[in-house]
């Protein structure tokens, strides 16, 4: 196992927007399961409220940055998962799912290529939201991806952990 390897979980929202809390309430859900099952050396679990620079900061350096966010798509299914992959510094993506931000992931992952500063791998997991109206807590159909996801999430982690250590 490669003991530098860092690795940046970043739950991106509002938790004050119902679903727009999804990326926070995995990265809440993350924490709570690496008490018992603890993620290896080096991963670094965060929140943030999507602005660029603070997503730039939070993953540059990174062997690899998992983002969580809620996602807008037309037509939408709420809960619907998608992953999506940076390759070459662009988001490859299938579907028309958007962040539920106003400059979006995208625009920070344009600057951080522009920049040099975009982790060694990259990959976002949007979450098709029901609800971005002021409150707390999720929808049902979003609620219920957040704890496979974080299995997901833990699995891959594990993945390239033990990849970068060959």
């Amino acid at each position: 196992m490669n003991l530098t390897t860092r690795i940046a979980v970043i739950g991106v929202g509002n938790e004050f927007r119902h679903d727009d809390g999804v990326g926070w309430a995995v990265v809440a859900q993350l924490a709570e399961r690496a008490e018992e099952r603890p993620l290896p050396s080096g991963t670094a679990l965060r929140v943030c409220d999507g602005d660029p620079a603070r997503l730039i900061t939070l993953w540059e350096d990174a062997d690899l940055a998992i983002v969580v966010d809620a996602a807008h798509a037309h037509p939408g299914l709420p809960g619907r998962l998608h992953r999506l992959k940076v390759d070459d510094g662009q988001l490859s993506q299938t579907g028309t799912a958007t962040s539920s931000h106003g400059l979006g992931l995208g625009n920070a992952v344009e600057l951080a290529r522009h920049l040099d500063r975009l982790p060694g791998q990259l990959v976002v997991y949007a979450i098709e939201g029901a609800n971005s109206s002021l409150g707390t807590g999720l929808s049902a159909p979003v609620a219920a991806v957040v704890k496979p996801l974080t299995e997901w999430i833990a699995t891959e982690i594990s993945l390239h952990v033990g990849s970068a250590g060959r």
